[in-house]
């Protein structure tokens, strides 16, 4: 598994503040483990400050802003959760149009928890059958997704595969089968 992903570069979609920080640490881990290259993109250049919870915890260095970038550049994308993650990436059009344009390329998404948000308003869950922290049931249900209660689903129902989780304990689940879509 060290080189499944040789030579791919996964995006992973941040606000610069808000992103529940083991939603992004990880996945990037596991992106590395597989041998691909992970580079944080957000919404302003320089440090992103990840949470525990409510707690703040970690800063983390953006490699690119969103507005600096195109989803040509990579081979897959990660959206991790935290609530105010995606409920602040979604008001911004550049995240939004960032985060669809893998849709509309064909490319591979991996969502966690509350990053649903970005999905819902970028127009792409219609049709979709997918997973999420329990209080976006509704949220997606009414964007025309299909929702269920379940560790991970991988949905091929749609221009793209997109991988999608409840929380944090799923992590172990969704880490696995985000590189398998990735690899290809």
């Amino acid at each position: 598994m060290a080189t499944d992903l040789h030579g791919k570069t996964i995006a992973f979609l941040a606000a610069p503040e808000g992103t529940e920080q083991v939603e992004l640490t990880e996945p990037w881990e596991a992106v590395e483990q597989a041998g691909g290259r992970p580079r944080l993109v957000s919404t302003e250049p320089g440090r992103i400050q990840g949470f525990d919870h409510l707690d703040k915890a970690d800063h983390f260095d953006v490699d690119v802003t969103v507005d600096e970038t195109s989803p040509a550049d990579f081979d897959g994308l990660v959206l991790p959760g935290g609530v105010a993650n995606p409920d602040f990436l979604r008001t911004r059009p550049e995240a939004v149009a960032f985060a669809k344009g893998f849709f509309e390329a064909g490319k591979p998404v991996a969502a966690i928890c509350h990053a649903s948000w970005t999905l819902i308003e970028a127009g792409v869950v219609r049709g979709r059958t997918l997973t999420s922290w329990p209080s976006l049931r509704t949220d997606l249900r009414n964007a025309g997704a299909n929702w269920v209660d379940e560790e991970v689903v991988t949905c091929e129902d749609g221009p793209n595969v997109l991988v999608t989780s409840r929380k944090p304990d799923d992590l172990k689940a969704f880490c696995q089968a985000a590189v398998q879509v990735f690899k290809g």
